[in-house]
């Protein structure tokens, strides 16, 4: 089939989402006529229309036109007109997420003769025709990890509520895909999406205050309430079902290999609202839902297991284990039918669920020693190859999920330990004042600590509020590992760590709290995997020899023994982007790995890299999947976290389907690139020294270029504040965590969250692709240089990955649109001399990007993404205007002045935006 063919097929693949888009829209048009007449209907078509036709004509007195059309609306019709727009981009990503599902049943129907790609049948297939051994694939089952982390980190701008009227639009709208409806069961599906589409718009979409901690973690509970606890167990059953498909001769046992993990309650680095006390009632509420939904799973079951033993024979160890447990129930509570003997054990499972009761379990691993014990006696009368896969999927569950949920990290910044340690070592005087000892002093003094059994801290009381705060967190977790399980917190992450003393001072507060003990014999106990946050272009230069000095402490590899000889590093790229641009970053990324695995292998330690990816392309996002192939190939063995937050929570885990699509993506990548077996991982291990020296010239002159104008221009962070909707967005309450570290102004203390999330509603995407093209076009002054790129294009899946999602970045960004802001910044000279530079460098480094790929257009290779972005462009047009407008408006506005009304308009285009492109920060 030639590329032409199968591009023209997949957008005639596309005709039916181009049907649901449509069908949807005019939906919405029908209740804009019922909601406020044929008028508003009207405006918005008439806007609608005036931005199409300036996307095909750029004449200005038809630009001229548009904006006098917007600029003579006055409220309330123009909020009507905004809300419309922003509720159509609402539809279409339902309508997407719909045709994703859509195609992944297609690809079902026909799985005989067509594998969908990035499905775990079409992995397990590929093992098998590469001629990878069972035994090969056994040892790596044994290693291969994937936890994804959900954070609180304040991107997502859509309010639960609207989550729920979306989620119950698209079950409608995968109704109506149904192959056998007849007219009336379609005409009553319509009506019911006629009146969803009423009650979206007649919901406020704005939240009327900031949500609290304990909201954040409502609202990461709904996704493992919702999708995550079925999905993770069938994703591992149909791994399982796969390898026993395609290797019959072995009887396998997948372990959990892909879990989700938490930040939400735990993440204290700059958010004061993150107490031990929230933290404590976070794992409260997570241990809550994981036995309540236990609790349904047992009560279903025993729906089921209904055999008695008048027809079948069970195990002995299962009747001592009712005859010994049956004084726990009363009368009343006990089942009636004494023979019915999986029913009468499962009440009283359900008995020992209950938190109220004297003899409830313990631990998760009682309550798993009672689900295997039915398990093994199902086995001895049930046929042999038709395993009860409902009673192994709550097995499962309880593997996976524990009484814990989710295993929830720790994380704060390495000043707050620092301070509390100088005061500590100053009242037991060890040191006059610590933070002034060079880093030496700081190494060997606490090493001292660490290897002498003896506490320092008496009564907590004695020090300052800020020492004692530090010092309640990690007696919370001595706490919790008795409460909630050892697996409740795990690790403990140091923000801005630069120096080896940072992991060392937490393990000091560790050890105060009894989590890390030094016995009499020399045998160290540590119950708590200490983690580096590497952020910064310097930090991650620094991270090997900082890793290195630690390994060659013999202490320090003990603790590590304890932790199974696994170190975990975190990799931050939210804050190497803002520090020296996205290329640089990414680049500087990869190199910490490899640089930092080559040197762990010398003391044959493991390494687990986190990625701390953020949702939008200017924080290391993009596909699951493509992430994980972007890492280098030797990495991925001893296990992979990556982040997932904000927007991308909602967009992937929201429906069962597609956070099922979504995850087996990501599983059988790890699992392909982790054998060697897909051309990807085969390509990324022959890599030349050639492609690397390229990368470290093309970073070094992206860098230079970033920071000439990022940190050199004494205009650029005026025009960044006044050019973005940057001081609005406070207001959008999206996040309990304040927008800067320490309520500063300064650009080093500004999140990069707001960073990212400013540039990308004015249009502009800067932190996604900025100054990559003077670095690449820089290298490529020649036909070999250029031949050289696009070879590593084709075979480095790094630079691939890095290549597309600076494409994808350029493609959302709009000039057009981003030109409008311009107006708002008071100094115009420098507005448009910087804006200048903006646009030169994007047209820079959109002409190498096709180069490099030999396309035509950017995302010539996807079409379907393509096709996405410019037919969404046209409809973000207005929601930018709007915005320039009403920004303009409520800045000039006189501040005595009641501008609840004309914020309220800026935050509704900020959310239509951000709909829009599916991409906040």
């Amino acid at each position: 089939m030639t590329t032409k063919t199968k591009t023209i097929k997949d957008r005639d693949h596309n005709a039916a989402l181009r049907r649901d888009v449509k069908f949807l829209g005019k939906l919405l048009g029908d209740v804009l006529v019922h909601q406020g007449g044929p008028t508003l209907l009207e405006k918005v078509e008439t806007i609608r229309e005036m931005t199409k036709s300036l996307r095909n004509n750029e004449d200005y007195s038809n630009y001229a036109k548009l904006k006098e059309e917007i600029s003579t609306l006055e409220p309330p019709v123009r909020k009507q007109v905004i809300r419309a727009f922003a509720v159509y981009f609402h539809l279409v990503n339902i309508a997407e997420q719909n045709h994703r599902i859509r195609r992944r049943r297609d690809y079902q129907f026909q799985e005989e003769s067509v594998k969908q790609p990035g499905s775990l049948e079409n992995a397990v297939a590929s093992l098998k025709e590469n001629g990878i051994s069972s035994d090969v694939i056994q040892k790596l089952l044994k290693t291969l990890s994937l936890e994804l982390i959900i954070t609180a980190h304040p991107t997502e701008a859509t309010r639960r509520s609207v989550l729920e009227i979306h989620k119950r639009i698209a079950a409608l709208l995968k109704s109506l895909d149904q192959p056998v409806i007849t007219n009336r069961e379609r005409q009553e599906l319509e009506d019911r999406l006629f009146n969803e589409v009423v009650i979206l718009w007649q919901t406020d979409e704005l939240r009327d205050r900031k949500p609290t901690v304990m909201d954040e973690v409502a609202n990461g509970l709904y996704y493992f309430d919702e999708t995550l606890f079925e999905v993770l167990p069938k994703l591992h059953q149909e791994l399982e079902d796969c390898l026993q498909d395609y290797y019959p001769e072995e009887n396998w046992e997948v372990p959990n290999f892909l879990r989700f993990g938490s930040w939400i309650g735990g993440d204290r680095d700059g958010n004061p609202n993150v107490t031990p006390e929230i933290t404590w009632k976070t794992l409260t509420k997570q241990r809550t839902l994981a036995i309540r939904k236990y609790k349904e799973s047992l009560k279903q079951l025993r729906k089921r297991l209904s055999q008695s033993t008048k027809r079948v024979s069970v195990s002995a160890e299962l009747l001592k284990s009712i005859e010994n447990e049956a004084s726990i129930l009363n009368q009343n509570e006990k089942w009636q039918i004494e023979d019915e003997v999986y029913r009468c054990k499962l009440t009283i499972m359900l008995k020992k669920l209950d938190a109220q009761s004297e003899v409830r379990y313990k631990t998760a691993e009682e309550f798993l020693f009672d689900l295997r014990l039915i398990q093994k006696s199902v086995m001895l009368h049930h046929p042999k190859g038709y395993e009860l896969k409902s009673l192994r999927e709550l097995i499962r569950q309880v593997e996976l999920f524990g009484f814990h949920l989710a295993t929830l990290d720790i994380r704060n910044h390495s000043g707050e330990h620092e301070a509390a340690i100088k005061e500590i070592f100053h009242s037991v005087k060890l040191a006059e004042d610590y933070s002034s000892l060079s880093e030496n002093e700081k190494m060997k003094l606490l090493g001292n600590v660490l290897q002498d059994p003896r506490p320092l801290v008496s009564f907590t009381e004695d020090y300052s509020k800020e020492t004692q705060d530090v010092l309640e967190v990690f007696q919370m977790i001595r706490n919790a590992h008795k409460e909630f399980g050892e697996r409740s917190i795990e690790v403990y992450l140091i923000s801005m760590t630069q120096s080896a003393s940072d992991l060392l001072e937490v393990m000091v507060l560790a050890k105060e709290a009894g989590i890390y003990r030094l016995h009499p014999d020399g045998r160290i106990e540590s119950k708590l995997n200490v983690a580096p946050l590497l952020e910064t272009i310097d930090d991650l230069i620094a991270g090997p020899k900082i890793m290195e000095q630690l390994f060659q402490l013999d202490f320090y590899r003990k603790h590590l023994n304890e932790q199974n000889n696994l170190q975990e590093i975190m990799l931050g790229y939210s804050d190497g982007s803002k520090d020296g641009g996205t290329l640089t970053a990414n680049w500087k990324l990869y190199k910490a790995q490899q640089e930092i695995h080559e040197m762990a292998k010398t003391y044959n330690i493991r390494l687990k890299f986190f990625h701390g990816r953020g949702g939008s392309l200017g924080r290391g996002g993009g596909p699951l999947n493509r992430s994980l192939l972007s890492q280098p190939a030797e990495t991925l063995g001893d296990g992979v976290k990556i982040t997932e937050q904000g927007e991308v929570l909602s967009s992937r885990y929201a429906l069962y389907d597609i956070a099922y699509r979504s995850l087996e993506q990501a599983a059988s990548t790890l699992l392909t690139a982790a054998a060697h077996v897909s051309s990807e991982a085969e390509q990324s291990s022959i890599r030349t020294n050639d492609w690397e020296e390229a990368m470290d010239r093309i970073s070094a002159e992206s860098l230079n270029k970033y920071q000439e104008l990022v940190f050199k221009d004494p205009d650029f962070l005026t025009y960044f504040k006044q050019a973005t909707p940057l001081p609005e967005l406070g207001a959008l309450n999206i996040g309990s965590r304040p927008m800067s570290r320490k309520g500063s102004e300064r650009f080093e203390d500004l999140r990069a969250i707001p960073w990212v999330f400013a540039w990308t509603q004015s249009r502009q995407l800067l932190p996604a692709w900025y100054a990559a093209g003077t670095g690449l076009q820089s290298h490529a002054k020649n036909d070999v240089n250029l031949a050289l790129l696009q070879q590593m294009y084709k075979a480095w899946p790094f630079f691939r990955s890095t290549i597309d999602n600076l494409q994808m970045a350029l493609l959302k960004a709009d000039l057009m649109a981003a030109n409008e802001y311009i107006a708002m910044v008071e100094n115009q000279h420098a507005a448009e001399r910087i804006f200048k530079e903006i646009e030169t460098e994007y047209n820079r480094t959109k002409n190498i990007l096709l180069e490099i790929t030999q396309q035509e257009e950017l995302m010539d290779h996807l079409p379907n993404i393509q096709d996405s972005v410019r037919l969404r462009n046209p409809y973000v047009d207005p929601l930018s205007f709007f915005q320039v407008e009403v920004i303009s408006k409520l800045r000039d506005a006189n501040e005595e002045n009641n501008n609840d009304e004309l914020l309220s308009e800026v935050l509704l285009t900020i959310n239509g935006i951000a709909a829009g492109l599916r991409n906040t920060g």
